[in-house]
């Protein structure tokens, strides 16, 4: 599993719930403004609509220029996730040509700082050695002042051992020309971001129909003030309460410099800030988690009595914990409680999803079944991978409780008995936290160590299979994986229109597989695009012409091997660039042809079928 790195202010949860121990809660507490009906009268068939834009989940999608900046310092000074005998990100190799003129001697200060601070011990990961100046970044202000926080022992954990890092960041952004990219710089990852918004809703989607809730994306406030102020009045300390609503938001920052696969979380306040790697699915990663939190936090700010209540027995399964393996968990109780619910969610999910894939798999064995043995054979197949997948959410739970989660089973257990019973998760949250066992929680371990055990094997077994399959593949699959990855980085170029970069590493391509239609597919994509930028009518008919000439060669290399839909998107692309010209009878001849091969269903027909009906007039 992809770690996902957490730093929490705990804001949220500790200020407040402090707060109610020390004061009446009807005077200070913060209590999450409902955004629908109270639990109990909200059953599943009455519940409103689904929303269907970002800010209704309360998430919003954006870079952060002081994490750019961050993490561009941070490639300079000698960070790279690169894995090894692959080539960096296309992102990264731009960033690297932009800074090529950096001062060297500030080039040194930056690396000698990063070596003295860098974390020790072969287990630390390039993601972990990246995070505290994640975190930093996320102390600071914008750029260009960087206005860093006094030193103090609440700052995120890590922070103080690299707050002297932002003078060497003021000074890069200045020598850098960082004030002056960072702009295009900004654009790029809002292009990166654009990708991110369908999957985001989606997982948001998910994670609500599962919890069967709302997010809380508005905090009202009760706070006691001075009723005048300004202090004109003869009594002067007369209070009243007034209202005011704090807005919460599910950040989505996209970060093209982070270590591959690397969710980091920054919880600061009200905001949480997910930060994602390009090569991320928020729908299949730790951003789901990340977002069930978001989610979960104000339940249990909201119920901060009854976790409250049981006080002794969480620090007590906190300490056993500590005790049995030595691991520095937090004391925040209700931080504890809220990551043992979210821990209990995901793994869920997880699970259910599952199990839904091994319900239909199996029912399509028996339907397709000619016999008994082969219907005991599926059943038993069956059986196995239920139980795989059932030692694989102990596994997972097993990792949550020992980072701290120490109700994460018994949250399993009780989410396992009310899901899909249609009821909002805040109605059953009460009665959860005040019903575990703690002697029966301590017992956990003992009882999970056989499935980590055989999960551990499984993976293991996996693996060596999977470097078994890749030997046998040979070098002939390593080159074709070589390809897809070289193009893959020249879409990320086109995106960015960044067609002079583009249009050298196809040619470089091209020299290599002279006779592979996705190159030239390509190749006539990048010139179809170019010809879109060009103010020139000359510079524009070349480009136009030059990408009909490499559509066709995707149509003279393709063999019955050939991806069918880079050959009929070749066609319609030509017949477009053809009907452009005005050279009716060829456009309508490729068009055709696509029509031809392709499904009334297919989009691709649906297409050359509109611009065939352009071609000769009909609407």
């Amino acid at each position: 599993m992809k770690k996902l790195l957490i730093i929490s202010l705990a804001a949220l949860l500790g200020a407040q719930a402090a707060a109610t121990a020390r004061q009446k809660p009807s005077a200070q507490k913060a209590t999450p403004k409902p955004s629908a009906p109270a639990p109990q009268q909200q059953p599943k068939a009455a519940r409103a609509e689904q929303p269907t834009d970002l800010n209704d989940y309360g998430i919003q999608i954006a870079p952060d220029p002081r994490l750019i900046v961050m993490m561009a310092a941070l490639d300079a000074a000698g960070w790279d996730p690169t894995p090894t005998g692959e080539r960096p990100s296309v992102f990264r190799e731009l960033l690297r040509k932009d800074q090529s003129a950096l001062d060297p001697a500030l080039a040194k200060r930056m690396r000698d700082f990063y070596e003295r601070n860098a974390l020790k011990g072969d287990a630390v990961t390039l993601a972990e050695q990246a995070a505290r100046y994640v975190s930093l970044a996320y102390t600071l202000g914008q750029p260009p002042a960087f206005d860093a926080p006094a030193r103090s022992d609440d700052l995120p954990a890590g922070v103080l051992d690299v707050l002297d890092f932002v003078p060497l960041l003021r000074e890069f952004y200045k020598q850098s020309g960082m004030d002056a990219r960072l702009d295009s710089y900004m654009r790029e990852h809002r292009a990166a971001g654009d990708k991110l918004r369908a999957p985001a809703i989606e997982m948001a989607r998910a994670v609500l129909a599962y919890l069967n809730t709302r997010p809380e994306t508005v905090i009202t406030e009760r706070v006691v003030v001075a009723a005048d102020p300004a202090g004109k009045k003869k009594k002067q300390d007369k209070k009243v309460a007034v209202f005011h609503d704090r807005d919460r938001r599910f950040r989505v920052v996209p970060d093209l410099l982070a270590a591959p696969g690397a969710i980091n979380l920054r919880a600061v306040g009200d905001d949480y800030n997910v930060i994602v790697p390009a090569d991320v699915d928020p729908r299949r990663s730790e951003a789901r988690r990340a977002y069930i939190q978001f989610v979960i936090d104000p339940l249990v700010v909201r119920f901060n009595r009854d976790v409250s209540a049981r006080k002794a027995d969480i620090k007590l399964l906190l300490e056993r914990e500590h005790a049995r393996t030595g691991r520095d968990l937090t004391p925040d109780i209700y931080l504890a409680v809220s990551r043992s619910i979210v821990a209990a969610a995901d793994a869920r999910m997880d699970e259910s999803a599952r199990l839904r894939v091994l319900q239909f798999e199996t029912s399509e064995r028996l339907r397709k079944a000619s016999d008994q043995t082969a219907r005991e054979a599926a059943l038993k197949e069956s059986k196995q991978r239920q139980t795989a997948i059932e030692d694989a959410t102990s596994a997972q739970l097993a990792e949550a409780y020992e980072r701290g989660a120490i109700l994460s089973f018994y949250f399993a257990e009780q989410l396992r008995s009310v899901e899909g019973g249609g009821f909002d998760i805040a109605n059953f949250i009460p009665d959860m936290v005040a019903n575990f066992n703690a002697e029966r929680e301590l017992k956990r371990p003992v009882e999970y160590v056989g499935a980590v055990a055989r999960v551990a094997e499984a993976r293991r077994l996996a693996r060596a299979e999977a470097a078994r399959a890749k030997a046998a593949a040979g070098a002939t699959d390593e080159r074709r994986a070589s390809l897809l990855k070289s193009l893959s980085d020249v879409e990320d170029l086109l995106r960015v229109r960044n067609y002079s970069e583009a249009d050298v590493r196809l040619k470089s391509l091209r020299e290599e597989y002279r006779d592979e239609p996705l190159v030239y597919f390509a190749l006539g994509q990048a010139a179809s695009l170019a010809a879109q930028e060009a103010f020139d009518e000359t510079v524009q008919t070349e480009r136009l012409n030059a990408a009909l000439g490499h559509f066709r060669q995707v149509v003279l290399f393709s063999t019955p091997d050939t991806d069918r839909s880079i050959l009929l998107r070749a066609r319609l692309a030509s017949g477009r660039i053809l009907a452009h010209f005005d050279r009716r009878d060829e456009a309508a001849r490729e068009f055709d042809a696509v029509i031809a091969a392709s499904a009334p269903a297919e989009r691709v027909y649906q297409e050359a079928l509109a611009e065939k009906k352009k071609l000769t007039g009909q609407q």
